[in-house]
């Protein structure tokens, strides 16, 4: 990746991304919120952004999804 690359990725980034390692911390319970049929990105707007723009978080999300689908009811 030259320079150039680098820079024009760096601009693309949305600045409201959280990064990994805060959208991991909170991934829980934005799931859940989805999971609840709530609108989780108006809450957490830097975490859906860093979602559109990290394939391997997205991966773990969508993983936590189906974890939670095929959970049996709490209760």
């Amino acid at each position: 990746m030259n320079g150039w690359s680098q820079l024009e990725r760096f601009l693309q980034t949305d600045p409201t991304d959280v990064g990994c390692g805060e959208a991991m911390e909170i991934m829980h319970v934005y799931a859940d919120l989805v999971q609840a049929g709530a609108d989780p990105e108006a809450r957490y707007p830097g975490v859906a952004a860093h979602l559109r723009a990290c394939g391997p978080c997205t991966e773990d999300f969508e993983g936590l999804l189906a974890a939670l689908e095929d959970a049996p009811e709490r209760g």
